[in-house]
């Protein structure tokens, strides 16, 4: 496992990737790339009180804030993934055990594997019809820098709204 999950009962949100990048993987904490949005976003929205650093991602933990992969022995770029690097029916698992209030899914490829579909064409953004289990499913814009032509933060804006019950 490059990252632990950060799974617990009476979660608020679970932010879910396709696997840790290489400096996620390398500095051993969730979105720690320096060009990534994440945690940015996170706190502008106003899921964390302030900014954190990626390393702090176990005071998120305490927020009621998890993380996970749908590829949990991989790490990279969604390029260098491969379809037998994804383990859909743990993921799915963890979900319905843990059962947190929400997912978002950190881009489509993420949603795409977790669902099983081939593509991620017939993906939208936004909060999606479907829950898994109870959970109410998000799948927002990729924070990453690799993925900033997608970026458009009011997908982000409108989960963090649920999230925080003002939606």
């Amino acid at each position: 496992m490059v990252l632990p999950d950060m799974l617990k009962n009476g979660l608020d949100v679970v932010f879910c990737g396709t696997a840790p990048g290489n400096i996620s993987a390398r500095r051993g904490a969730y979105y720690a790339a320096d060009s990534n949005k994440f945690w940015a976003v996170l706190h502008r929205t106003g899921l964390t009180p302030r900014l954190f650093a990626p390393c702090e991602y176990p005071l998120a933990f305490e927020l009621g804030i998890g993380f996970t992969d749908v590829a949990k022995e991989r790490f990279g770029v969604d390029s260098q993934l491969r379809k037998t690097d994804f383990d859909r029916q743990a993921f799915l698992r963890k979900i319905l055990t843990f059962k947190p209030r929400v997912l978002c899914f950190t881009g489509k490829r993420s949603a795409q594997e977790a669902y099983g579909l081939k593509t991620s064409k017939d993906i939208v953004y936004g909060r999606q019809q479907k829950k898994i289990g109870e959970t109410v499913v998000f799948v927002l814009p990729s924070p990453s820098a690799a993925a900033i032509r997608w970026w458009d933060e009011s997908y982000w804006r409108e989960a963090a709204g649920y999230i925080r019950g003002q939606a």
